[in-house]
């Protein structure tokens, strides 16, 4: 039985940020591979110039640094142990919560799941591993970990054994999720304001063999998986 963790980040979630697209993304990875694959990115920080301690995210893309991400995209597709799925939200103006009885907290954590189930296998464990949203969103940690655990028929929590929140500071890996997540905005909302960042694009379209615009794919085999979501009816 192997044991793996996931580390998942989103991009544009907010209810009320004005931003048409939502994205969601995971990676998983074996256990065993994380302290090696966290000391690997470490060092790479060092080799270019930036501290050990430097944070990762798509938002501090710059021509500067424009090797260094490179760098790191090179790292994700060159370990066979890491794996990324993501989801895309193509207009969450469409999004009509009351007609589900919702709010877009329990949409948020929705997509999560529907993200995340595919992955599971009842011959393997997992840890969930969450960018921190805010104080008050433990019971919905809590309610999405025992939806999945549900889903798996995973009665104890044997399988899926825990969902926490982190901060992405503490994890290298957690941080390469909000760099490949960021990614996926990014080109969604078909932005063009850093040449970097259009690079970085264009690496993963031409490393994951596929191009990410209209791909359906979620979670398969592939390296690089992408789900791009469809409301029902045009609401959600």
């Amino acid at each position: 039985m192997s044991i793996y963790n996931i580390y998942c980040d989103e991009s544009c979630h907010l209810e009320n940020d004005h931003l048409k697209v939502m994205s969601l993304g995971a990676i998983v990875c074996e256990r065993n591979k994380v302290h090696q694959l966290s000391e690997q990115i470490r060092q790479l920080k060092t080799q270019h110039g930036l501290s050990r301690q430097f944070e990762i995210k798509w938002s501090k893309v710059s021509p500067a640094k424009l090797d260094f991400y490179a760098e790191l995209i090179k790292l994700f597709f060159n370990n066979s142990t890491l794996q990324f799925g993501g989801m895309v939200i193509p207009d969450k103006s469409l999004l009509k919560h009351e007609k589900f009885s919702q709010n877009h907290n329990d949409f948020y954590y929705k997509m999560f799941f529907n993200l995340l189930k595919p992955i599971f296998d009842k011959n393997h464990q997992y840890a969930i591993y969450l960018d921190i949203k805010d104080t008050q969103s433990q019971a919905l940690v809590q309610g999405l970990h025992d939806k999945l655990c549900g889903s798996l028929a995973d009665v104890n929590h044997e399988n899926i054994q825990r969902i926490q929140q982190i901060r992405s500071h503490e994890s290298e890996l957690l941080q390469l999720t909000d760099l490949l997540t960021g990614a996926l905005s990014y080109l969604y909302r078909d932005l063009q304001t850093s040449t970097a960042k259009k690079a970085l694009i264009e690496q993963i379209n031409n490393l994951s063999g596929s191009t990410l615009m209209g791909s359906d794919v979620h979670f398969t085999d592939k390296k690089f998986s992408l789900l791009i979501w469809q409301a029902q009816d045009g609401t959600a």
